[in-house]
């Protein structure tokens, strides 16, 4: 079982991929190991692991994300190889930030930048919410309480998710 539980660690850690890969892939992983029919639910102790692995991993880069990435990439943007992506990286975390403060205003940025986060959308998550708050100078523990709280959020959400809420709900609406 180890080594799908590093599996869910090291996705969880993949830029864009992180929680939306790492839960789903966990659960099939999971259930397959343990011969379970599809659509059975896995055992709580099961359900808990892949949820707290996929959060730590997703947790994992923000110091680094938020305290070196922008450096890097101011440094890199007038490099001749690594130049247009570390452009690239810049203006899409400025982007994400000009739109968190559009919406939010100033004083709303933690709740725009949790919620960011939270979201599991494509190009929304830890790594961009990091590195959009450190374009945006926001404090280093002000961005850890929201990016955790984001990320606990997202994991809620996938795990939802992977467990057919979602499908559910859709199929009694209809």
């Amino acid at each position: 079982m180890f080594k799908y539980y590093l599996i869910v660690f090291l996705i969880s850690m993949v830029p864009l991929i992180e929680l939306r890969g790492a839960i789903p892939v966990g659960f099939a992983m999971i259930q397959a190991a343990l011969n379970l029919e599809e659509g059975a639910i896995l055992p709580p102790f099961y359900i808990v692991t892949i949820y707290l692995t996929a959060i730590v991993g997703n947790m994992l880069p923000v110091p680094v994300i938020f305290f070196f990435a922008r450096k890097f990439l101011e440094w890199g943007k007038d490099k001749r190889f690594i130049g247009k992506i570390c452009t690239f990286f810049l203006v899409k975390g400025k982007s994400a930030g000009e739109k968190l403060t559009g919406k939010a205003g100033r004083g709303g940025v933690f709740i725009a930048l949790l919620l960011f986060v939270g979201i599991p959308l494509p190009g929304t998550g830890a790594w961009t919410g990091t590195l959009a708050a450190s374009l945006l100078d926001m404090k280093a523990k002000d961005t850890a309480l929201a990016v955790m709280l984001g990320v606990l959020l997202a994991g809620l959400i996938m795990m939802a998710g992977s467990f057919g809420l979602f499908t559910a709900l859709f199929s009694v609406i209809r």
